[in-house]
């Protein structure tokens, strides 16, 4: 079931140009290495009519784990998707709880408040979007 959702998502963000045609991460057919591959390209060819070449660097570290539900959510309303699809994305973030396993050894089971889930098909998708909005603000202002 998640696989549909993830399939059907990335299709719509596709549809609507809410993806750049620039998205490396989480993408069939692209990857980090495609990316810097594109990104080299791009900077030999302005070095080479000696334009100038801007980087910016955005560290993501945790970022997984950051997300609020809520504001997910509310993006995720916004991009046009509600009723039972979003109703079903609610449910599949939130009453998730976690524990460490050592060896034989469990931590005691915790909530989980926020971020999506790691090692989910969906995940990415859902941080796909949640970051894509972040740029879309940033760009516009």
């Amino acid at each position: 079931m998640e696989s549909v959702v993830r399939d059907q998502l990335l299709t719509f963000l596709l549809e609507h140009g809410l993806v750049n045609k620039h998205q490396h991460a989480f993408m069939s057919r692209f990857s980090t290495n495609t990316n810097l591959l594109e990104c080299t390209f791009d900077w030999f060819v302005a070095l080479a009519h000696s334009d100038s070449v801007d980087v910016i660097y955005i560290d993501f570290s945790k970022a997984f784990d950051s997300i609020v539900y809520s504001k997910l959510l509310f993006k995720l309303s916004s991009l046009g998707i509600t009723g039972k699809l979003l109703a079903w994305l609610a449910a599949f973030l939130h009453n998730r709880s976690q524990c460490v396993a050592i060896e034989n050894v469990f931590s005691s089971v915790s909530s989980v408040i926020s971020g999506v889930p790691q090692g989910s098909v969906l995940g990415p998708v859902l941080f796909l979007v949640f970051i894509l909005m972040l740029f879309v603000v940033v760009v516009l202002v």
